[in-house]
Order: C-alpha cells, then structure tokens, then sequence
C-alpha cells in the first residue's frame, strides 16, 4: 500500500544538494519509494515531483501530467518514474509559462525553459530510454532534474516582478477559461 510522503518547504537544505545516482533498482525499498512518490505526487495535485522535495538525495523523479485545479489543461501521461536523468540537447527556442512547486506552495512565477528537450534515463525496470519531449512536458521535466540539482524555479526567474500568488493565478486562469468560452460561443 502506498505512502503519502511529507513535502519538503523552500528553506530546507535537501532542496539545494545535488541528489545522488540511483544504483539498485531492483531492491525492494526503491520500488516502494517510487510508488509512495507517484501516490505523493497525485494526493498533492503535482504534475510532478522529485526524491528531494520529500526528504530523499535520490536522482529520481516523477512525471504525472493530467488535468487538475493546480493545472487544468495539462496533458494526460501516465505516472512515469525518471531515474538518473540527463538533458541530451534542448532547442535554442525556450518558451517563459507560470510554474509552481509543492515545495514553494502559494507562489508561482513566469519561467523561462526550453520548449524541446531530448533526454536519457532508467525506468523504474532499469531499461535506459532516449526520448524527446516538447511544451509541457519539457517544462515538467526540467523543472523536476532542477531539483536533483538543487534549483528551485525561483533560481530561474529573469524578474522577481514575475511572481504571483496562487490566488491570483487562478483568477488569472478562471478569466482566460472565460474568454475562451465566449470566443467560442461567437
């Protein structure tokens, strides 16, 4: 039976270590904690979550994009388990979108990242993977390696005059739904 984790705040040192490689996947206590971080990750209405923001030096991370009140028009993916990341190349073009983190909950801000990212990893059956993603997913993937490298989104930030509170950002979404509604009704 899965575990919901206790999130890890901005302001507790895990959040700024590198995170260590991943050496047996098979042991037991691995696999547990990828499925107690998928449960986390879900619970939280995270589209993502990596081993450090619950507490854990591990080089893995998960991607669980699905449409939620956090991000309502994100992709449907299943839970995927990313171990020992690497960025192969990325696109010249980046793309600036709001982000938030568990970690830095009620705070959003206009990130700048790299609209396609090609990358290497383990899965959680130790099978190495080259694959390309590109908008959202890209977002989620780098802002999740950040964390194994001890990088908030803040860190990433071109102005501090980008940052919202979350309250505003959903009054923000909720005005663009609406706007959209109308377009499409005309």
């Amino acid at each position: 039976m899965e575990k919901i984790l206790e999130i890890a705040e901005l302001g507790h040192p895990i959040l700024r270590e590198m995170a260590a490689q991943v050496k047996n996947l098979e042991d037991e206590e691995i696999q547990n904690f990828i499925d107690n971080l998928i449960a986390t990750a879900i619970e939280a209405n995270g589209v993502g979550l990596a081993a450090p923001q619950v507490y854990e030096s591990k080089r893995i991370f998960i991607i669980s994009s699905r449409p939620n009140e956090r991000y309502p028009n994100a992709p449907e993916m299943e839970p995927t388990a990313i171990i020992n990341p690497d960025i192969l190349s990325f696109s010249k073009e980046k793309e600036k979108d709001w982000e938030g983190c568990l970690s830095i909950p009620g705070i959003r801000g206009l990130v700048p990242r790299h609209k396609s990212i090609r990358v290497k990893y383990l899965t959680r059956d130790g099978k190495e993977i080259e694959s390309e993603f590109s908008d959202f997913i890209a977002r989620i993937f780098q802002h999740e390696l950040d964390h194994l490298n001890g990088i908030v989104f803040l860190d990433r930030m071109e102005s501090s005059l980008e940052i919202i509170t979350e309250k505003e950002y959903q009054r923000l979404i909720s005005k663009a739904m609406e706007e959209m509604d109308l377009e499409n009704e005309g």
